[in-house]
């Protein structure tokens, strides 16, 4: 469950979710009901911009939106075939204006659009997020991105994401209760246009992740895992490296250390056949993984599933990052998180490594488990006093 919200929300929603559960909160840190959300557009695009607060209400399970107010709305009941979504847009600042939001205790997306108002649809199930790797969806043609947070008792985390798609920059942030700010997203300069004349470079099929409007205007690239999806990209993409991977653990054994905190876990990886079998230190085997393939690792599903537990789920996160960044060849011990060993192979998660490379910080979520070695775009407070999100130039 957890995986596949990982996989299809992005990275940070889930695991915000589960950190902030798990962390106390003090009595002089108490957070409350909403908090200001500070939109600044330095777009520099003449477009209208709109904003949309789509998630869960942490409080009741409900699915729905928030108004500008911060006010929770609860979606009406959807049909089969999909029904209307009411309007949930806000209207968002013109190109070189800020204007203020609060956010209530939500977890989910803040979604923002330029020139039009994104369709949203309802079906018995819930809310049908926009899937632009299909071509008949009616939000394909519409430049927009979004950021997802999680806002609870114990505070707020808010990232900007690649986990399904690289489209228009942004930036989020947060003030602490010492007037200190934190932010991450931002590009470096003509880091835009850099990340996609990258990929066009890029041979191997890399180039037809690139989605374009019929006016020549780029919208976006979607991820690998669409591309695998939609046959943008060949599905036999990391078979070479998939298959040294297996010939050097054949012969010897691959060490997963999952948690920071916990030096002494370890786990150990050998190939048998067609599995990976994974023991402890007692020689027991604890969890199995068929041989990957291209889609497992760049949706980190599949064959990496990785279910919320503390054995299978955490060596697979460790073994999804090792696959993308492409250095479990390079060290036998896991997980490596000496950024100069990552994407250093020809056959790589090379949409990850070109987002990387023109990050500001260098962090980002081009992956679902980008977070593990800390390199995801993610940033954090107990005790928030304002978020941030900014638009920034496409160039």
């Amino acid at each position: 469950m957890l995986a596949r919200l990982l996989r299809r929300l992005g990275a940070a929603t889930a695991v915000a979710t589960m950190l902030a559960l798990a962390t106390p909160l003090t009595a002089d840190a108490a957070v409350p009901a909403t908090i200001p959300l500070k939109i600044t557009n330095n777009s520099a695009r003449g477009d209208a911009v709109y904003i949309y607060n789509l998630g869960t209400n942490l409080s009741t399970g409900q699915q729905g939106w928030a108004d500008a107010n911060g006010t929770f709305h609860a979606w009406p009941a959807g049909g089969n075939p999909p029904t209307p979504a009411p309007d949930a847009s806000i209207a968002g600042p013109a190109a070189g204006q800020s204007s203020t939001i609060r956010i209530p205790k939500f977890s989910g997306r803040i979604y923002f659009s330029y020139g039009q108002k994104l369709v949203f649809k309802l079906t018995t199930g819930g809310l049908v997020q926009p899937a632009v790797q299909n071509p008949t969806d009616p939000n394909r043609n519409i430049l927009f991105n979004w950021s997802e947070y999680t806002l609870n008792d114990s505070g707020l985390w808010i990232n900007s994401t690649q986990v399904d798609m690289f489209s228009v920059p942004y930036a989020v942030g947060v003030q602490r209760a010492d007037g200190s700010t934190a932010s991450t997203g931002h590009l470096k300069s003509g880091g835009y246009t850099g990340f996609f004349n990258a990929l066009r470079g890029q041979p191997g099929g890399w180039a037809n992740l690139i989605q374009t409007r019929s006016d020549g205007t780029v919208l976006r690239a979607l991820s690998p895992t669409y591309g695998i999806e939609t046959g943008a990209l060949p599905s036999t993409v990391m078979d070479d490296y998939i298959n040294r991977v297996w010939s050097k653990y054949s012969s010897s054994t691959l060490t997963v250390t999952p948690f920071a905190d916990q030096p002494n876990t370890k786990y150990y990886g050998r190939v048998s056949g067609n599995v990976m079998n994974f023991t402890n230190s007692a020689g027991a085997v604890v969890t199995t993984f068929q041989k990957p393939d291209a889609a497992s690792i760049f949706g980190c599903y599949k064959y990496l599933d990785a279910p919320n537990d503390l054995v299978r789920g955490p060596i697979s996160r460790t073994l999804c990052a090792g696959y993308n960044r492409s250095t479990l060849l390079v060290n036998p011990n896991q997980p490596d998180t000496t950024t100069a060993n990552f994407y250093l192979d020809t056959v790589t998660n090379h949409y990850a490594r070109k987002i990387h490379a023109q990050m500001a910080d260098g962090k980002a979520y081009a992956f679902a488990f980008d977070d593990v070695g800390a390199q995801e775009s993610l940033v954090n407070d107990g005790n928030p006093q304002q978020a941030y999100l900014t638009l920034d130039p496409l160039s």
